[in-house]
């Protein structure tokens, strides 16, 4: 775990990409959960927040 830290403070391609798809799919789980309208609610942003991420991290070096 803090060889994942250590390597997302080099803004390196893969571990912010990882970070990226979680937030995607946190969103979509957040979306289609029937319990709670507060994670409905924030839903769409953090999947706004993903991708938006993914685009800029997919500029980062390898």
């Amino acid at each position: 775990m803090m060889n994942f830290l250590v390597r997302l403070g080099r803004f390196r391609r893969s571990e912010w990409e990882m970070l990226a798809s979680a937030l995607i799919a946190l969103g979509v789980v957040m979306l289609m959960q029937p319990l709670s309208l507060t994670l409905f609610t924030f839903s769409f942003p953090v999947t706004l927040i993903g991708t938006v991420m993914f685009i800029v991290v997919s500029h980062f070096p390898e």
